[in-house]
């Protein structure tokens, strides 16, 4: 209900289906503007308020709650362009996760097609852990820590005790290193590999196939959010937005 042109909280909460605790919590989180007191204290409620609500519930559906918080806070704090430069920077990272899926889909599909004779025809290759870093690109400590949470299983040399790193292994490290760079976790990592010692490649693209179709459903759900967002800035901060020079 709507009272000398404001609303109360229960007016949002209902608009938005969610708990006046909620409305309350987006409040405090900077994803609605600074509401205004009454002189007996009751939140001042506007229609900016209320749109300003809805655009951050569609904004947490196609970001996570920290990317659209930050955005609206920028937006609140008087600074668009910042808003936007983060828009920008999560889209980036959502085009590089995309990048990274489908070159790890062509590098499973790649293991698919190799024969396993062939790569037992290759000659013995023993590497120790700071040359089969440097051949996949990533740090020393990093295959310390992988080898920690088992995914890479290092041969020791009987004299020196170095660890050791095969064919097998570097197959195995390879992987570890697109899976990581897509974003996956250690329990993705760790059943993708043993999809593949299982022989089981196709399950494995299958796998990133689904993680590739859940992206095409972000970019999708941010579709929608930022056309939103575009409407609340379009109507509420007009001033704010760059103007191309004639």
């Amino acid at each position: 209900m709507m009272v000398h042109n404001y609303l109360r909280t229960t007016d949002l909460a209902q608009a938005g289906q969610i708990s006046v605790q909620q409305v309350r919590n987006y409040e405090a989180s900077g994803f609605i503007p600074p509401v205004e007191r009454s002189p007996s204290g009751y939140r001042l409620y506007t229609k900016k308020h209320l749109v300003a609500l809805q655009t951050a519930r569609g904004m947490v559906s196609g970001y996570t709650w920290q990317q659209a918080r930050a955005i609206m806070q920028a937006v609140h704090q008087d600074k668009l362009t910042l808003a936007l430069a983060l828009v920008d920077e999560y889209h980036a990272d959502l085009a590089y996760k995309r990048l990274q899926l489908d070159q790890t889909l062509a590098a499973l599909g790649t293991l698919a097609a190799q024969s396993p004779s062939l790569a037992s025809m290759r000659h013995p290759q023993q590497l120790r852990v700071g040359e089969a870093a440097k051949q996949v690109g990533v740090r020393v400590s990093a295959l310390h820590f992988w080898e920690q949470q088992g995914l890479l299983h290092p041969i020791r040399d009987k004299s020196s005790k170095y660890r050791l790193y095969d064919e097998q292994q570097m197959r195995r490290l390879r992987v570890v290193v697109l899976l990581r760079d897509a974003g996956y976790d250690f329990t993705a990592i760790h059943t993708a590999l043993n999809e593949l010692t299982a022989g089981r490649t196709e399950r494995a693209i299958a796998a990133v196939e689904k993680r590739r179709a859940e992206l095409a459903k972000i970019s999708w759900a941010r579709l929608g959010a930022i056309s939103a967002f575009h409407n609340y800035i379009s109507e509420f901060y007009a001033e704010q937005i760059p103007r191309s020079t004639p």
